[in-house]
């Protein structure tokens, strides 16, 4: 199964409505990066609301896809993050550091903005 990636002006948004397993995560990862590349895209903003756990591999892929998105001229923001999937990603030591993150879409599309004019 893919998660779509829709584009809007130079920005990618994803909202994940699945549950992810590790062959979509990583499916994910690389559909994320063909993306990023076809279209030049500054900003990404993904939407966790609908995950509702997380395991450690789907974390580090998670983790990867931000940094080579970073390495790859996007500027990434994770948004809607459960409280389950945030003790999680501490529990795994999977620290986001210079990660900006937003309760919701709309806050996450103003946060890519705001770091976007730096």
């Amino acid at each position: 199964m893919r998660i779509p990636i829709l584009k809007l002006y130079d920005y990618l948004l994803i909202t994940i409505q699945i549950d992810l397993d590790d062959q979509t995560a990583l499916q994910f990862q690389e559909d994320l990066l063909e993306k990023i590349h076809e279209t030049g895209a500054k900003g990404v903003v993904i939407d966790l609301t609908s995950v509702d756990i997380i395991d450690s591999f789907i974390a580090k892929v998670l983790g990867e896809v931000v940094k080579m998105s970073n390495l790859m001229g996007a500027r990434v923001v994770l948004t809607g993050i459960q409280p389950a999937v945030a003790v999680t990603l501490i529990d795994l030591g999977i620290y986001l550091n210079n990660v900006p993150t937003a309760l919701d879409l709309e806050q996450g599309l103003e946060k890519l903005k705001q770091e976007l004019e730096e």
